[in-house]
């Protein structure tokens, strides 16, 4: 006989025991659904009707949500980023079915909702059959779907650190933390996230600061990042002010990390005065950042025209139309700009005398790797006169 005469729900300690339990509450909430559809046509909303109805209003409006967070915030992004081979391809088609899954079981909730709501407030007593059948079939589906593929690669690949960085944030998204950030300046400073992916030791970096960012870069493509070619780009103009915005890296290698835009724009005027730049990449899934520094020279007018040209049609029409970073007096004035050079360029526009490439040429590299307690791993490349990189290890 056992210690205790009911069956106690897991605790945060058992992340994925976590999710199978709202798993079941949610099979238990369709089929009070299904109830529903019967008992409504015979006795109308009853105080019983309206209880029930108010019981699966509760659960699908919040807790539901919660638990599709906890899926798309944390258990597939940390899927991803252990994955490999044959695991990352299976997540590679099924994550977005099921972020898409969700989307489309929100939006079908919402009408079911709206009816509930009536039934709670006495001002109808009917659900529609065709779109409650219809939401509990597909629930069932994918919540199957998860339960097949998902949850047992998280028991496969996940250390019992990864686990327990799972469970907590479940645990904190249920406390309220990410409520608590918008309301009050003081829990801001009390968010943490421990970081226990993986580490960076000496003996695991290139003694070539591009080759280790190639193999960093390969890394977030293989994990499936979100735009691992994102980058944060700061300059500095005449005034000293710093600014920084994204772009995006369309090519690196040992001579530098190239992106393109318009030379007229702030970042445009800003290099021209101070050529001296910052990037930034951060890989979240990964809890991986690169720092870089260095010097920034235009790329050829060959290599300009070249990229132009492989740009789709809408995308170098876009650059020829728009004066990137001046006022502008309404949306259809941008759009009338659009159609004009749309009907003047043709098919083949020609790439604009003002637009083309940015190389950074560094001299300074920080691999960032993050580590539990904050006690972070840092190694920098420092350019040397002689050419040679000087590899360090800074202190977090």
């Amino acid at each position: 006989m056992t210690d205790t005469l009911f069956t106690t729900a897991p605790g945060f300690d058992q992340p994925l025991a976590v999710l199978k339990h709202c798993h079941d509450k949610i099979r238990k909430q369709l089929s009070t659904l299904q109830n529903l559809l019967d008992y409504l046509p015979q006795h109308g909303a009853t105080p019983e009707a309206k209880q029930a109805a108010s019981a699966v209003l509760q659960y699908f409006s919040k807790a539901a949500h919660l638990h599709h967070a906890d899926e798309e915030q944390n258990l597939m992004p940390m899927l991803q980023a252990c994955a490999a081979d044959l695991d990352a391809a299976l997540l590679a088609r099924l994550v977005p079915e099921i972020l898409d899954q969700h989307l489309q079981m929100d939006r079908a909730w919402d009408a079911i909702k709206t009816q509930l709501d009536a039934i709670v407030d006495g001002t109808a007593s009917t659900l529609s059959s065709a779109a409650v059948e219809q939401f509990a079939r597909n629930y069932l589906a994918h919540m199957a779907k998860e339960e097949t593929h998902l949850a047992p690669m998280a028991m496969r690949l996940f250390t019992p650190q990864q686990m327990a960085q799972l469970g907590a944030a479940m645990l904190a998204r249920r406390n309220g933390q990410p409520q608590a950030v918008q309301s009050s300046g003081s829990a801001v400073a009390d968010l943490r996230k421990d970081y226990s992916q993986a580490s960076l030791m000496e003996t695991d970096v290139l003694d070539d600061p591009s080759a280790q960012f190639e193999k960093w870069f390969d890394e977030a493509l293989h994990a499936d990042v979100n735009e691992p070619n994102a980058m944060s780009l700061s300059t500095v103009g005449a005034d000293g002010k710093p600014t920084s915005r994204i772009v995006l890296v369309k090519q690196f290698d040992a001579s530098g990390f190239t992106w393109y835009t318009n030379y007229q724009s702030e970042k445009g005027e800003q290099l021209a005065d101070n050529p001296h730049a910052a990037l930034l990449f951060f890989w979240r899934e990964l809890e991986r950042q690169v720092r870089i520094e260095g010097q920034v020279v235009k790329t050829s007018d060959q290599e300009n025209d070249h990229y132009f040209q492989s740009r789709p049609l809408k995308s170098r029409l876009a650059a020829i139309a728009s004066q990137q970073s001046q006022p502008i007096a309404s949306r259809a004035e941008l759009e009338a700009h659009y159609d004009a050079v749309a009907a003047d360029s043709g098919e083949q526009p020609q790439r604009p005398p003002h637009w083309g490439g940015y190389r950074l040429v560094p001299t300074h590299i920080e691999f960032w790797q993050g580590r539990e307690s904050r006690f972070h791993d840092r190694i920098t490349y420092t350019l040397q006169d002689d050419g040679s990189w000087l590899r360090q290890r800074l202190q977090p």
